[in-house]
């Protein structure tokens, strides 16, 4: 099950072997800062390094060992101290705490998904942008309350998705090259093992791992991780609106889009003529389930003095979970938008299916330059009924209704009644969104 709700990529950048050589990477970058910073030999340090490979370790050993410690830092720092000859054990893990090396350790996890999955919303903004750019004028209904509304484009439908996921992953690329930062505060963040180099280890310690410096130690000040979770919620939540609107014009009553067909996507076990639009499906399930994740996140913001019991530990599943998510969503968007077939014919048949109703707003507006706007639109709500109750259409009722002639000549009902002639500033939005996506820069 796990394959249908993440990216094998992402999976793999978190999954427990991932954890354990992040927790790695974190002591030999330690013991490598303690060196620059004079207090680590430089023999010691390297040989600490060397140590620092999973492959190496017994992840179910440390795993099982775990719950007597409350964390697998405690008993890997243990294991990783046999490991290296005696003369280098002082230096493994000087001046750290469990918690310095596992939420250092969720850093490197979270930037190292992040990179994936930002590249996999940036190819699933492209393919906005190329949707955007195919169908600027490619006439629709635009929909609201899920009843028709006025005409619109698909362009313009695109584009609106297009600038919420720009927005989305700006937000998470300033968590990824921002916010993830390095934690070292020993015991109780005064780092006093490390004497007056405590901040100058710090520092170095950040530059090792490409994180970023925090101020001072934030063992119980969790805002980095809930600005991680909450960037994430954001992106698996732009990407679930985009989904549902492909499920909705999926529909078979509405045919105005499907996603691309394979030897087996979208299948049905029993009914040969489905195609079903699973990938949206599967988005929106990864939306359904982040925002429990995302307040277990904030829940745990509030923990106790120095060390939390128990809200520090909640976070680690939580945010795994929430990078596995959006590592999936990210994915199955990329590949739906990619492919996504639109068909422009049936949109045109859909906007049309209505006798004209769909420009009742527009009929009503040319009327109350005349009439004003109460008279205007009773009128228009009129010829609505009497067309529902006859089954006669909209356009037909209004050609033939004396008072709606007395103000508006044959050609104005025409103009009103035109689809194309009432997009108002659609293309000037379209417009602003394309630069606005071009000037994207991309992640340093």
């Amino acid at each position: 099950m796990d394959s249908l709700f993440g990216s094998a990529e992402v999976d793999d950048a978190v999954n427990d072997t991932a954890w354990l050589q992040a927790m790695l990477d974190a002591e030999a970058a330690l013991a490598g800062a303690e060196t620059d910073a004079g207090i680590v030999p430089a023999a010691a340090a390297a040989e600490i390094a060397a140590a620092c490979r999973a492959d190496r370790f017994d992840l179910s050993d440390i795993g099982r060992r775990a719950v007597g410690a409350g964390n697998p830092a405690a008993p890997l720092v243990s294991d990783l101290t046999a490991a290296v000859s005696p003369e280098a054990r002082p230096y493994v893990h000087l001046g750290a705490t469990s918690q310095d090396i596992v939420d250092t350790a969720l850093s490197l996890l979270a930037q190292r998904a992040l990179d994936m999955i930002l590249a996999d919303l940036g190819d699933a903004a492209a393919a906005c942008a190329a949707l955007t750019a195919a169908h600027r004028e490619t006439l629709m209904r635009a929909r609201t309350l899920l009843q028709p509304a006025v005409p619109t484009t698909f362009g313009l439908k695109a584009a609106g998705w297009l600038v919420a996921m720009d927005e989305a992953r700006a937000l998470l690329a300033r968590v990824r090259f921002e916010r993830l930062a390095v934690q070292l505060g020993g015991a109780a963040g005064t780092l006093a093992p490390l004497r007056e180099s405590g901040v100058d280890v710090a520092h170095r310690f950040a530059e090792r791992l490409g994180l970023a410096e925090a101020l001072m130690p934030w063992h119980t000040d969790r805002t980095r991780i809930v600005e991680l979770a909450a960037a994430l919620g954001t992106v698996i939540g732009v990407l679930g609106k985009i989904a549902l609107d492909v499920s909705l014009l999926a529909q078979a009553e509405v045919a105005e889009a499907t996603e691309g067909r394979g030897s087996e996507h979208g299948t049905s076990s029993t009914l040969p003529q489905k195609h079903n639009p699973v990938r949206a499906v599967l988005i929106i399930a990864a939306a359904e389930r982040a925002p429990g994740l995302v307040a277990t996140a904030f829940h745990a913001m509030v923990q106790e003095h120095e060390r939390a019991t128990g809200a520090w530990h909640a976070e680690w599943e939580t945010v795994r979970a929430l990078l596995r998510l959006t590592g999936g969503a990210g994915h199955h968007a990329a590949e739906l938008l990619g492919s996504l077939a639109v068909d422009p014919k049936r949109m045109g048949e859909n906007l049309g299916s209505d006798g004209g109703l769909v420009m009742a707003e527009s009929i009503a507006g040319l009327l109350a330059a005349k009439t004003g706007r109460n008279a205007a639109k009773d009128m228009v709500r009129r010829c609505i009924d009497e067309a529902a109750q006859r089954r006669v259409a909209f356009a037909t009722i209004l050609a033939n209704d004396p008072e709606i002639c007395s103000h508006l000549t044959a050609a104005e009902i025409a103009a009103g009644l035109d689809p194309g002639a009432y997009l108002g500033s659609a293309q000037e939005f379209i417009t602003r969104a394309e630069r606005a996506h071009a000037a994207v820069e991309p992640p340093r």
